[in-house]
């Protein structure tokens, strides 16, 4: 008798479909009745598309697909229908039931773990996402690289945040057979939706390569000096040894330079060169502390030519020593003149 009770039900499942349905965010307790409970629902991963791999100092926009893994696990049955009204009533249900993977409203949030990766951008939203399918199009989020991010791989988190539908109810006043086909009257479904939140990892990475730090430099010059020497260290932090590298200063008033750059050559990870550059000092320069931009330009381990980010270098600028030569000569003149004087009148008497 179930058998055909049960393909009754799926036969008006198919009549109930068109049936006027009112749609509403009812709670569970407020009527209808309830013929199934379904187990499973959303079950969200991410993955990078497009590179997920970057150099440090950058900022990069990473792209997010988000595919939903959710389905049903099972079901049980709540009610047993007991007429053709009810059987038609819990064929609608089981098919709104199937609907409990869908994702409804996800709120994503990445995070990082780590200080060297910064999150540039806020929240991204996806309408709904269901069972089996992929965003149509990536999240969007900016992110920056530390300038001294170590290579390698750097979790982040992205924190998901949606509505599911957790249970269905139905209702109808009387099932009505007059006419070609049976419809439910006043047919109603009733939805209890819940909250879910779900963190899923996102892996970048940073990509080897030579980096730099100044870690050493002494340059103390006057204002007015020619030629005065700037000694510098730079130290290879990275993990690529570099060549035929060549350091360069950017120069601006009150600094001039014949010769802005320095030889470095070949610089293996954790070996340190100290160059010297040569500089000349306006006389009108102001007495204080400046920052001199410098770079190094090499060949990495691909053969490509590569410029460094900026390194600057502290130079002090010292007021010129005031010179004692015209105050001297003003006294051996004033003694001079006072002796002349002496001794005209001497031979005036």
């Amino acid at each position: 008798m179930r058998p055909i009770a049960a393909l009754l039900g799926l036969c008006l499942l198919a009549l109930v479909a068109t049936a006027p349905a009112q749609n509403t965010y009812v709670p569970l307790e407020l009527g209808g009745d309830n013929y199934y409970s379904m187990y499973g629902g959303p079950d969200i991963s991410a993955s990078v598309s497009g590179t997920d791999e970057f150099e440090r100092g950058d900022t990069v926009t990473l792209y997010v697909d988000l595919t939903n893994y959710g389905r049903i696990l099972g079901f049980k049955e709540d009610q047993i229908p007991q007429d053709p009204k009810e059987y038609a009533l819990a064929a609608a249900e089981l098919e709104e039931e199937y609907k409990k993977p869908t994702a409804l409203a996800i709120t994503a949030t990445l995070a990082s773990r780590d200080p060297q990766i910064e999150i540039k951008s806020g929240d991204q939203i996806v309408q709904s996402l269901k069972s089996g399918d992929k965003t149509k199009s990536p999240l969007i989020f900016s992110i920056k690289i530390g300038e001294h991010a170590a290579a390698g791989a750097y979790q982040l988190n992205l924190s998901l945040s949606y509505d599911y539908q957790d249970n269905v109810r139905v209702q109808a006043s009387k099932l009505v057979t007059s006419g070609s086909s049976p419809t439910l009257a006043n047919y109603q479904v009733s939805y209890v939706y819940q909250k879910a939140n779900q963190t899923v990892p996102v892996i970048v990475t940073v990509k080897k390569q030579a980096d730099f730090l100044i870690t050493n430099s002494t340059g103390v010059l006057t204002a007015g000096q020619d030629k005065g020497q700037i000694k510098v260290t730079y130290r290879n932090i990275g993990e690529d040894p570099i060549k035929d590298a060549v350091a360069r200063l950017s120069i601006f008033k009150p600094f001039s330079s014949t010769d802005d750059q320095a030889f470095i050559g070949t610089l293996g990870p954790g070996e340190d060169r100290t160059v010297i550059f040569w500089i000349d000092v306006d006389s009108d320069a102001t007495p204080k502390e400046y920052g001199i931009n410098s770079e190094i330009k090499y060949t990495d381990v691909n053969g490509d030519s590569v410029v460094s980010e900026s390194l600057k270098i502290p130079v002090v600028v010292k007021a010129a020593a005031s010179s004692l030569l015209l105050p001297v000569l003003a006294v051996l003149i004033i003694i001079i003149v006072a002796c002349g004087y002496l001794y005209m009148r001497k031979r005036k008497r």
